[in-house]
Order: C-alpha cells, then sequence, then structure tokens
C-alpha cells in the first residue's frame, strides 16, 4: 500500500488538533489555579481574528489545515470568558488603545474584496491581539503557562503541514502566530529569571 503525501494530511490535521487540546487543558488547568491570569483584549480580538482567519484558510483551499482553527476558535472563545472573572487587572491606557485601533482596523478588515490584503491585515490585527499579553507578561511573567505556548507552536507547524496548498493566503496567518508565540514564550521564560513569583505588578 503506497501512502501519498495528500493522503497524511488528515493525520497531520488530526495530530493538530490534538496538540491544541494538549496546550489549552493546562492552561484552562492554570487560570482556574489563579496562576495564569489572561488578558481580556488579546483573547477577544483572537477570538474575531482567528474565527474570521479560519473561514479565510477554507477559502484559500486549506483543506484539513482549517480543521483545527475551527476548533481553536471555540477554545479561543472560552478562555475569553473565562478572562473576564479569572483574567488580569493588569489593563492599562495602551492595552485600552491597542484593542481600539485593532477593532477599527476589524471594521476595515471585513470591508476589503481583497484576499490577499486580508489575509495580511487580519495577520497584523493578530498580532497586535499579543500587544497586550506582551506587556502583561514582562511585567507578570509568572501569570502565563510557558508549556501551552510551545504547545501551540507545535500545533501550528503541525497544522502548516496539514494543508492543501501552500500559499500566500493559507500560510501568512499561521506563520505570524507561530513567531508571535515564541516571542510570548521567549518573554515569559527570560523574565521569570529575574522577576520573582511574589513580585509586585504593575
Amino acid at each position: 500500500m503506497i501512502i501519498t503525501w495528500a493522503g497524511v494530511k488528515p493525520i497531520f490535521a488530526i495530530l493538530s488538533l490534538i496538540t491544541t487540546l494538549w496546550a489549552v487543558l493546562p492552561y484552562l488547568r492554570d487560570i482556574f489555579l489563579k496562576k495564569t491570569k489572561p488578558h481580556a483584549y488579546t483573547w477577544l480580538i483572537w477570538t474575531i481574528t482567528q474565527g474570521t482567519a479560519a473561514a479565510g484558510l477554507i477559502y484559500g483551499k486549506g483543506g484539513w489545515g482549517g480543521l483545527e482553527l475551527v476548533v481553536g476558535t471555540a477554545l479561543v472563545f472560552i478562555i475569553f470568558l473565562l478572562s473576564l472573572k479569572y483574567g488580569t487587572r493588569s489593563i492599562t491606557k495602551s492595552d485600552t488603545v491597542v484593542l481600539i485601533f485593532a477593532l477599527l482596523a476589524i471594521v476595515i478588515w471585513w470591508q476589503l474584496h481583497n484576499p490577499f490584503l486580508a489575509v495580511i491585515m487580519v495577520s497584523a490585527i493578530d498580532f497586535a491581539g499579543y500587544i497586550p499579553s506582551f506587556r502583561k507578561t514582562f511585567y507578570e511573567p509568572w501569570t502565563e503557562t510557558p508549556s501551552s505556548w510551545a504547545i501551540f507552536s507545535l500545533g501550528n507547524i503541525l497544522n502548516i503541514l496539514a494543508l492543501s496548498q501552500y500559499n500566500f493566503l493559507t500560510l501568512t496567518y499561521l506563520i505570524t502566530i507561530i513567531i508571535a508565540n515564541a516571542v510570548l514564550l521567549a518573554v515569559c521564560l527570560i523574565r521569570r529569571q529575574v522577576v520573582l513569583p511574589d513580585a509586585p505588578t504593575k
């Protein structure tokens, strides 16, 4: 029996989905243990962008690669809801400015009829969604779950392998969030070397 590259795409898609669940479970656990404090602005922006990006990936004929993003959108929305109760209270004016600009950009993005401009916009907006969490993690590195961010990146790499086609539409968003996840993980781990777990927050 000969197994083609196309034939293993569903396997990568399922592995990507399993990896995402593997990343989310400890994150949810730490939220309920009040160790991890997600930033509500970040998860709100991601709920909108990831949901639309999943639709865009399907439009770009990403095939099985869209499975993880669809399920991931539901999980992101759950974390957003939890962040309203268990999330960080360290929300600054700069965070609010980022949120406002991101929401305005989303409105513009939805009006775009050019899929190439749209994917650039969604990738930029999604990266902007990381900014409040970058700032929060810099001052409060113990309020994130590092292992989850590493596993999220692994899941996104598997998601790329699951794509039916490799093009600008299908790759840009996924590569952007892989890089952003790596940055957030690095900030968390580096700052944990200099910030004590019980250090005062900003």
